[in-house]
Order: C-alpha cells, then structure tokens, then sequence
C-alpha cells in the first residue's frame, strides 16, 4: 500500500508502545490510554500510521477506563 503522505512504496512495520493522554487541564484527571500498535512508518516522508483497538477507542470515546 502507497504512503498517503507521499506514494512511496518504501515502508516498514514497527512495533511500538503509545500513551495517549486526553487535552488540556481537565485531561488531567483522565486516564492515560496505553496501546501497543504496529506502526506502519514511511521512510520517505517519515508519516507513521496505526491502528487503535476497540476497546481503547471506547475508552478514549467516553474519556474513563
């Protein structure tokens, strides 16, 4: 699959550890949503893309674990 940022065919996959924090002060007091996706990475342009899982994407939905 082509880059979205650039066409490039030159990718590679790696795995990764993300913390997503909520914004702002009054994400401060929400919790911090950890997820362990492949990154897909262009070594062209340098765009990284990946995937959330359902149930963080609920988390991060309804901003509570």
């Amino acid at each position: 699959m082509a880059c979205r940022g650039c066409n490039s065919y030159n990718q590679k996959t790696f795995n990764s550890k993300v913390a997503l924090h909520f914004p702002g002060l009054e994400g401060l007091d929400k919790p911090i949503v950890w997820v362990w996706p492949q990154l897909a990475v262009c070594l062209d342009c340098g765009l990284a893309e990946f995937t959330v899982p359902g149930d963080k994407v609920q988390v991060l939905r309804e901003g509570k674990a």
